[in-house]
């Protein structure tokens, strides 16, 4: 059975090594966030680096997830010191599940907050793509569907919670697409 990947990526307005208050609560929201996921029914797996490191994204050592990679219109720093993004790239065996996930509990209220952590860019912040069971997605994987959805809109290689599509290509149908938002 197909499994849904999910990529999200964001541009900080601070880099993640900024000692100031805010990036400290990021922080310390985003490990609360991750733990509530992980026990979501529906959650499979998420792209964590073998380190544990998330401050070295682009030097950690990502396992079958692959190198870390970030979209074109990414332009601040790849150091250490200069990083000021939030990714994350995981597995959810459909879409409702991912849905729940994602516009409940802690990820909701952080949700609320995230033009206090994150940029407003004009591009889409997540894309969603069908893989088949055993599939590991790569970060390049999501950073490719990510730039598709951007350059295309919604399609069956890329497509967002609100214009979605089944793992056999076709269009999920209105109703489908009312009861997630409902």
């Amino acid at each position: 059975m197909p499994h849904l990947a999910l990529y999200t990526f964001g541009v900080l307005k601070s880099p993640l090594v900024d000692p100031a208050p805010l990036t400290r609560e990021f922080y310390d929201i985003g490990e609360a966030v991750y733990r509530q996921i992980s026990q979501r029914p529906g959650y499979l797996a998420h792209a964590e680096a073998a380190d544990g490191d998330r401050g070295a994204l682009f030097e950690a050592d990502w396992g079958a997830w692959g190198a870390f990679a970030v979209p074109t219109w990414y332009g601040k720093g790849h150091t250490r010191e200069t990083t000021a993004l939030a990714a994350s790239l995981s597995l959810w065996t459909d879409l409702r599940s991912a849905f729940d996930a994602v516009y409940t509990g802690r990820h909701r209220e952080a949700l609320n907050r995230r033009y206090d952590w994150f940029e407003r860019t004009g591009h889409p912040n997540h894309a969603f793509w069908w893989v088949s069971d055993g599939v590991i997605p790569t970060w390049r994987d999501g950073v490719s569907r990510l730039q598709h959805l951007h350059a295309h809109g919604s399609a069956p290689q890329a497509f967002t919670f609100h214009d979605s599509f089944a793992p056999d290509g076709t269009p999920s149908e209105p109703r489908s697409t009312h009861r997630l938002h409902s």
